[in-house]
């Protein structure tokens, strides 16, 4: 047996059904008796919308505040599923751009970096190369490779970012980064 679509006035009887035995609910508060001005000669009458007090004014609450996002870590990838995490680890995703930072100074290759990943981004790239070369200053490597985890932790770049692993040898071992970068929605 085919059903009959429902008609206008069909939703207006349900509506009544759901609606007819509701009452107001009654407000503890009592409200402050309205002043109405004496009458004066020559007077316009006051309507009854400018008798009424306006509402007084409140700011509008602040918006949310986005999840904070774990901070990004080159040893464990997070952010992705188990598989995908192994895949980048191993370098099997298909490296789509390639960043190298090598001789650049830190401020260069900070705006590098921030540009790069926006251009991934926006252009769709899931999958980056970023060489940092291994450095020789010190004993935790050069300065670019202590420093492009930490800009990829910080804003705008950690809303762009899923996952960071430390690269495989072929593509440059603990001189390169590979990044997982999100989806543009």
């Amino acid at each position: 047996m085919a059903k009959k679509p429902p008609t206008p006035d069909d939703g207006d009887r349900l509506w009544q059904a759901v609606s007819g035995g509701v009452e107001p609910l009654q407000s503890k508060r009592k409200r402050a008796p309205v002043a109405r001005p004496s009458a004066t000669p020559g007077a316009k009458p006051i309507t009854k919308l400018a008798q009424t007090r306006p509402a007084p004014v409140r700011a509008a609450p602040p918006p949310p505040r986005p999840a904070a996002l774990p901070p990004l870590d080159k040893s464990r990838p997070a952010g992705i599923d188990k598989r995908t995490a192994e895949r980048l680890k191993r370098g099997k995703l298909g490296v789509e751009a390639r960043l190298d930072l090598h001789g650049l100074t830190q401020a260069e290759a900070h705006r590098r970096l921030d540009h790069f990943l926006a251009e991934a981004y926006d252009t769709g790239v899931r999958t980056a190369i970023i060489i940092t070369g291994k450095g020789r200053i010190s004993q935790d490597g050069g300065i670019l490779r202590q420093m492009v985890p930490r800009w990829l932790n910080q804003a705008p770049n950690r809303g762009r970012v899923l996952a960071i692993s430390e690269a495989q040898p072929k593509d440059g071992g603990t001189g390169a980064l590979y990044v997982r970068v999100k989806k543009k929605r």
